[in-house]
């Protein structure tokens, strides 16, 4: 690809770069950490070419660090995304995503019989991967759901 042809995206000076998020998870990596409301900058890429992915989505957020709770929260949409922290323009952390092993309080349980959708419980559930899939198994009632079964509610 000539000079002429790439496309540039202005780099921050602080914040957050979480770049080889698959494509089309990026809006919902953006509402998982509310940062469509930011006040924050944030330079989205949608459906960039990727030689690893063929597609992947990129966020830019400034003056916003990802914790490692929402790294791992993150790992669910993409385990396989990178987490850079820009200081003064240069990288100076990058977190490694791991999938948690329980998630609480985050999403709600699919299952409508559950006890979490009339008892005052919050929501738990055990991850596990199965063959590149991210599953999760609600604490309560059992059952064991794909991650975009859970995370599309």
């Amino acid at each position: 690809m000539s000079k002429e042809t790439q496309l540039k995206v202005e780099a921050i000076k602080n914040g957050t770069v979480i770049d080889h998020i698959p494509a089309n998870i990026g809006i919902k990596v953006l509402k998982l950490f509310d940062m469509h409301n930011s006040n924050q900058r944030v330079t989205i890429g949608l459906n960039l070419p990727s030689s690893a992915l063929g597609g992947k989505d990129l966020l830019k957020i400034e003056n916003v660090f990802i914790t490692e709770e929402q790294a791992s929260k993150l790992a669910l949409y993409a385990p396989h995304a990178t987490v850079n922290q820009i200081e003064d323009y240069a990288v100076v952390k990058k977190l490694a995503l791991e999938l948690p092993e329980q998630i609480n309080d985050v999403f709600e349980c699919p299952n409508t019989n559950c006890i979490t959708h009339n008892e005052p419980v919050e929501s738990s559930f055990k991850i596990f991967e199965k063959k590149e899939d991210i599953r999760l198994r609600c604490k309560y009632c059992e059952k064991v759901f794909s991650r975009e079964i859970v995370t599309e509610r």
